[in-house]
């Protein structure tokens, strides 16, 4: 089978998934948001005290988990450390703030997109405006060096304790389940993990990333990866066609504010920090699968920029009849420290070349 088949047939398995997780409870065009999802997974592990977003979210642990059995059968499992573990972890933190301001990672805003959320399709502004600054400066010799082989132990570590979270959400209640809003609606435990193990495994076979998607159109005009999020798009506008869940407006959409110029700078961030970082909140879990610890550093930067961003009110708040939404005030300020961050980090990341004699 041609390649490019291959991939829209993956892209369209995953907006399968994202489908199925609608249909049996997830929310509203947040079927499979991963930055959302990281955050439940921050208040279930009570490290934020927001109680309508407390879950441990299957769909994460088998993301996870099916990218390191999938890189386990292939042989691709490899654990390496090592490349500026800090900053990573501060990118990982920024890049959680600015999908709590726009109310979604790049997931989200495919399936809102697909759904006819206008904000969406604003903040894809910003989001390509973001990717196209990290790649500006991938081309000016941005990196964060290479990362290093090291003790095959290190790179187990995540996953399992990803597999005692997932036995303990099983058969214990010592994790946080709000009882309200976004964290309380979900689909089925078994089905949701079986989604996102197969969402894993397209993802360590794919290398599926959204802001390396448009990278790689911008540096090599290859359109490979692109190809896999427009089958997903695809399939999610059909099904919400067919359905009658497709309604374009900027009003009344769920879980989402109508703030052009936040949606746009929240993406932003979102687009120029997934460059900086090497790969999406969802890449990002692939890669930890797989045994990265530079993964997994930009892991725990998001889990826990997500229960700091609840924890002192970074989030925006959701529009609704009787409130405008958008950013706090402190979310305003942190949006405006967060792009100083991120041009400070890829300025001062830079390699230099050596000068020829």
């Amino acid at each position: 089978m041609e390649k490019k088949t291959t991939l829209a047939i993956l892209g369209g398995l995953i907006g399968v998934g994202a489908i199925i997780l609608a249909i049996f409870g997830n929310p509203a065009n947040m079927s499979i948001c991963i930055a959302c999802f990281i955050r439940d997974i921050a208040g279930g592990l009570k490290l934020q005290t927001a109680a309508p977003v407390q879950y441990i979210r299957p769909e994460i642990l088998g993301i996870i988990l099916g990218a390191t059995i999938t890189a386990l059968i292939r042989k691709d499992f490899k654990a390496t450390a090592g490349s500026s573990p800090a900053v990573r972890f501060i990118l990982g933190f920024i890049m959680m703030v600015g999908a709590l301001i726009f109310l979604g990672c790049s997931f989200r805003m495919i399936i809102r997109m697909g759904a006819g959320d206008l904000n969406a399709w604003v903040g894809l502004i910003g989001f390509l405006g973001g990717v196209a600054t990290g790649t500006f400066f991938l081309k000016k010799g941005y990196s964060l060096g290479k990362s290093q082989e090291t003790k095959i132990q290190s790179g187990f570590i995540v996953p399992i304790v990803t597999l005692i979270i997932l036995g303990l959400s099983l058969a214990t209640t010592i994790f946080a389940v709000s009882k309200m809003g976004p964290g309380s609606v979900h689909a089925p435990v078994l089905i949701s993990l079986a989604v996102g193990l197969g969402i894993g495994v397209i993802g360590q076979l794919t290398r599926l990333c959204s802001t390396g998607a448009f990278r790689n159109v911008m540096l090599a005009k290859d359109f490979n990866l692109l190809i896999v999020f427009g089958s997903f798009f695809g399939v999610f506008l059909i099904y919400n066609i067919v359905t009658g869940n497709f309604n374009p407006s900027f009003v009344g959409q769920p879980i989402a504010h109508t703030n052009t110029l936040f949606n746009i700078l929240g993406l932003y961030i979102f687009g120029f920090t997934g460059i900086l970082a090497g790969g999406c909140p969802f890449r990002q879990l692939i890669l930890t699968g797989q045994g990265s610890s530079d993964g997994a550093m930009t892991l725990l930067g998001l889990l826990l920029g997500a229960a700091f961003a609840h924890n002192f009110g970074l989030a925006a708040i959701v529009s609704t009849p009787d409130v405008v939404g958008g950013p706090t005030d402190k979310g305003v300020i942190v949006v405006v420290i967060s792009i100083i961050a991120l041009f400070v980090i890829a300025i001062t990341n830079r390699e230099k070349t050596k000068e020829k004699k």
